[in-house]
């Protein structure tokens, strides 16, 4: 096992956002995280990144208790974060953002190759390169927030909602993008409004519903499942990608 969550609690003042969860994700594996708006998705992703505190509860990440470590030491060790709004450094250039993206890497050799690895995967950043990433397009800033995590060679990439605000050509390309993964290397928690996209990219779901999770098992299961499916997948068609 990758990774484990075990009965996390968080609290915003004196709401409690989440209510005891445990989730684990092994490795080369992608889960997924379903649930309405407030239902604490991107709480958990922020906790295991260090960004929000937690009230009770333990996380664990290779055999490691990380639930007390700041930000930077959590992307040391294997985690990255592709936050919500992909927050890339706009007035930076693309090639820029790359390299923050390695900051805590010593292989500068290495980097430098990754850096050409990224570009082999995303062409539009190649022939972006010198260009500030506040110019590009909403679908060009998700490659970008996605490849500089990459950068970080993480064992872990959490993903907070990919695909939004994107058109359905780029919905659809960064599906693609999450699927094409080092599965070998690299293992995705997956945050994403297209409750249908994301049942379909994972091998795993874990349904939350304020707070708790109230569902679990294989993503394909979930996505059979007449209580998820009337809840979140509605009537829109399989995406292309569909396994």
């Amino acid at each position: 096992m990758l990774f484990e969550i075990k009965d996390l609690r968080v609290h915003y003042g004196r709401a409690e956002v989440l209510k005891g969860i445990s989730m684990h994700i092994d490795e080369g594996s992608i889960v997924t995280l379903v649930g309405a708006n407030g239902a604490g998705k991107t709480t958990t992703l922020k906790t295991i990144s260090g960004l929000k505190g937690l009230t009770s509860g333990e996380i664990w990440f290779q055999d490691t208790r990380i639930d007390k470590m700041p930000s930077h030491r959590i992307v040391q060790i294997g985690i990255a974060h592709v936050p919500e709004g992909r927050m890339v450094f706009g007035p930076m250039t693309v090639l820029d953002n790359l390299k923050t993206g390695a900051y805590l890497r010593k292989d500068r050799r290495n980097v430098a190759r990754d850096i050409d690895v990224m570009f082999s995967h995303f062409p539009v950043l190649e022939r972006r390169r010198q260009q500030k990433a506040g110019s590009l397009s909403g679908g060009e800033q998700q490659m970008l927030a996605i490849a500089r995590a990459l950068m970080a060679r993480p064992k872990l990439v959490l993903m907070d909602e990919p695909s939004m605000g994107l058109s359905p050509l780029m919905v659809a390309e960064v599906g693609r993008i999450i699927q094409d993964i080092d599965r070998s290397s690299t293992s995705v928690m997956l945050v994403e409004q297209n409750a249908r996209m994301a049942l379909a990219l994972a091998d795993r779901a874990y349904i939350l519903e304020v707070g708790r999770v109230v569902m679990e098992g294989p993503a394909q299961e979930m996505a059979r499942n007449d209580v998820v499916r009337k809840a979140y997948l509605g009537s829109s068609p399989n995406p292309a990608f569909m396994k």
